[in-house]
């Protein structure tokens, strides 16, 4: 009874392999003798045997060794097979030393004699709470495989991104190029198309990349930026015999809240809404604002009145039950044979640290909603300076750009030159060093961060070691940002994230020669 101090068993359900009901009951005789609550299956053919393993889905199977036309080791082999960690205990009366150690070896939980059946009970208790030790960690080196593999994605999405940036820098550019040929429809067409069309890669590298690495910084979230890159992300998961809609009501609308998190909320609701549409059917994913009254929330809720955002993930599926509705928010409780439990914990943990509130309605047989509800905050307004206030054309002031890549350093020059700078190609720090020496000290020099014989950071402190003193724009990926620590304390130092697009070169190209000629302080990171 010591077993029974320290864990009690819920109620269990018993396969009994045995073809004498006599010494069947006597076997159950032993559980009921220590309280043990069971439902009992019992049977003595594999046929009986497979159906019920289908069936009646037991707990545990305790099983003679040998039965007419059917064997203990049969069932257990057959056991082992589908379910590596259901106990499974021989109770024989012919099971002798050499056979009980084989049955052991072969997979079996425990033997009991049937001559001698008082430890039944307290061994169907320990197998339980084994099985269930066994099945745990087999849950945590499940998810910690699954956080190795994300550990691996987020490493290769980095180089990635490296690489796909440094191909989109050119699509950036050109297409801004193309569209300065007011006077060729063509061409300006053509341009607006490469420039979208990098502006989406850009958009497709950086969703990926902050999905995989799980960023966590509180940011401006804009509601149809957030369902474009859902939808990137669903695209290949989506069947055919499923349809998709995708509705912003406002997707201008811009809230306080973490992009990657929702992101990652919204995306684990639709692949749950497209695993309960086997048939087909339809996946609805839309935006509304709300005004939620004290009297909208519940016990235990932070009642806070106002504007909320509502995303809704609807599907047509196969619904949930009242059973099901009501422990779905519980750790390791799922309906899916390799589900862990765990999405839904996790899309209710981040609606509440956006300081909101989910909704689930659900019907047997004619779908589901979730409804999340995030609050609108009053936001003021920021008197952004036009653009057009800043004149971007250049008076000839010498730029040193120094890239390695050279299609990017050819737009790069070219750029700069079609605005009225006269600038100057090097494809490494070596190169840009003997430039300097020949000819002089440039108004400015652009940077990339990303040279790999003579680093962008390397390439600067050169520089500064040669006198030069001015303004310089360093190109760096957002992800992976230079170390600085090594270098000098630098007046007018401007770091910018790339892929750059032509308007925000110009702009900082002008900002940059404007503190340096005057000698300001920096206005900082860029």
């Amino acid at each position: 009874m010591a077993d029974r101090q320290h864990w009690d068993v819920p109620r269990i359900r018993v396969l009994q392999i045995e073809d004498s009901q006599l010494d069947a009951e006597l076997v159950l005789s032993e559980l009921d003798a220590d309280a043990i609550e069971y439902d009992v299956c019992l049977v003595d053919a594999e046929l009986e045997y497979l159906r019920a393993l289908e069936s009646f889905q037991p707990d545990i199977v305790l099983s003679d060794l040998s039965l007419p036309g059917f064997s203990g080791q049969r069932a257990l082999d057959i056991l082992r097979e589908r379910d590596q960690d259901l106990p499974f205990i021989f109770v024989s009366a012919t099971l002798g030393e050499e056979a009980a150690i084989e049955a052991l070896r072969n997979g079996a939980t425990d033997y009991i004699l049937k001559q001698n059946p008082a430890r039944l009970a307290s061994a169907v208790r320990r197998a339980l709470r084994e099985a269930e030790a066994q099945r745990a960690r087999r849950r945590a080196e499940t998810e910690l495989i699954r956080a190795q593999r994300f550990e691996s994605l987020a490493m290769l999405a980095g180089g990635l991104s490296h690489d796909l940036r440094n191909l989109l820098q050119p699509l950036l550019l050109a297409g801004d190029s193309l569209q300065d040929y007011q006077n060729d429809p063509r061409l300006a067409r053509l341009g607006r198309l490469v420039r979208d069309c990098g502006k989406r890669g850009l958009d497709m590298v950086q969703s990926m990349l902050s999905f995989a690495r799980g960023a966590r910084r509180a940011e401006q979230v804009r509601v149809g930026a957030l369902l474009d890159a859902l939808g990137l992300l669903l695209q290949g998961s989506v069947p055919r015999n499923v349809t998709l809609e995708m509705d912003a009501y406002d997707p201008d609308l811009t809230f306080d809240g973490n992009h990657t998190e929702l992101q990652q909320c919204l995306l684990n609701l639709s692949l749950n809404a497209l695993q309960a549409m086997p048939e087909g059917g339809y996946l609805r994913i839309r935006t509304s604002q709300s005004s939620l009254p004290q009297s909208f929330f519940q016990s235990g809720e932070e009642a806070h009145e106002g504007n909320y955002l509502c995303l809704t993930v609807a599907d047509t599926g196969t619904g949930m039950d009242a059973d099901v509705l009501r422990h779905m928010f519980e750790p390791f409780f799922t309906t899916k044979e390799t589900g862990t439990g765990l999405g839904l914990i996790s899309c209710k943990r981040i609606v509440t640290a956006h300081g909101g509130v989910m909704r689930v309605e659900s019907t047997t047989g004619h779908g589901t909603s979730f409804h999340l509800y995030i609050p609108l905050l009053q936001q003021a307004v920021d008197v952004c300076e036009d653009e057009e206030t800043i004149d971007l054309q250049g008076e000839a002031e010498r730029v040193l750009v120094v890239v390695e890549e050279a299609g990017q350093l050819s737009l790069l020059v070219d750029t700069l030159d079609s605005w009225g700078y006269q600038a100057h190609a090097s494809q490494s720090g070596t190169a840009a060093l003997q430039w300097l020496e020949a000819q002089g000290v440039p108004d400015l020099v652009v940077l990339d961060a990303d040279m790999n014989l003579f680093t962008g950071v390397r390439t600067l402190a050169a520089l500064f070691d040669h006198g030069y003193r001015r303004a310089v724009i360093l190109l760096a990926r957002p992800d992976a940002p230079p170390d600085m620590d090594e270098l000098p304390v630098m007046e007018h130092l401007y770091l910018v994230d790339k892929p750059i697009s032509t308007v925000k070169l110009l702009r900082t190209v002008r900002e940059a020669l404007e503190a340096g000629a005057d000698g300001e302080l920096p206005h900082g990171l860029v």
